[in-house]
């Protein structure tokens, strides 16, 4: 056992054994236990805390002591060892802040690259729909009444005219098929029954019918 264990159990057996005296006078006589009995026992209590404040203090200035190393000018292998490891310690740490780093750079790299795509894909959506729209809101200028494939003279329709200002040789009208374009006629001769057109590309698949709608093309 340690002189300041020794030192602190003695220190307080003492002061226990006063208090427990001074405990059982009182009660043996509580006449006589005036404000200066009272006094000195509030006393021996103060000073049994000090003294327990004061062993405490020693005994962690103790081991604190103890918990540090002795230092030995002359270990110079053991200094070594410590600086290595701190050395290692440090290049690590640099390391996983470079990789942080990288990583970091990486992820900022690969989000503006994604916001580049993504504002493009939103670009390319809202020019499909602005262009639809346009499609959609163009002022119906004539109606498709036949559509005629001859050999002999060629490819042409004819028109229902609904807004004669806007139909005249040579203007070119679009097939609007819903909020698409299905392709374009020429206008080649007005008359009082209407106008005549021609197909302005072959229509392999899709062909223009009676009722298709034809509209001035839109700019973009």
């Amino acid at each position: 056992m340690d002189t300041i264990k020794i030192l602190l159990i003695a220190t307080v057996a003492l002061l226990l054994g006063a208090l427990g005296v001074t405990i059982v006078n009182v009660r043996k006589a509580p006449e006589q236990a005036g404000a200066d009995e009272l006094a000195r026992l509030r006393r021996q209590i103060d000073e049994l805390r000090v003294e327990q404040d004061r062993v405490q203090t020693e005994r962690d200035l103790q081991a604190l002591r103890q918990s540090q190393p002795a230092e030995n000018p002359k270990d110079d292998t053991s200094v070594s060892s410590l600086k290595a490891k701190l050395d290692e310690q440090e290049a690590a740490l640099k390391a996983l802040n470079e990789e942080k780093q990288k990583a970091e750079r990486d992820a900022k790299v690969s989000k503006e690259e994604a916001g580049v795509i993504a504002q493009r894909d939103v670009e390319s959506r809202d020019q499909t729909a602005r262009r639809a729209r346009l499609i959609s809101q163009a002022l119906l200028i004539a109606r498709i009444k036949e559509y005629v494939e001859d050999p002999n003279v060629g490819n042409f329709a004819t028109l229902e005219v609904l807004m004669p200002a806007n139909v005249k040789p040579g203007d070119i009208l679009a097939i609007r098929r819903n909020t698409g374009i299905l392709g374009q006629f020429k206008v080649s001769e007005v008359n009082a029954e209407g106008a005549v057109a021609n197909p302005m590309q072959a229509f392999p698949n899709t062909k223009p019918q009676a009722g298709d709608e034809l509209i001035v093309p839109p700019q973009n």
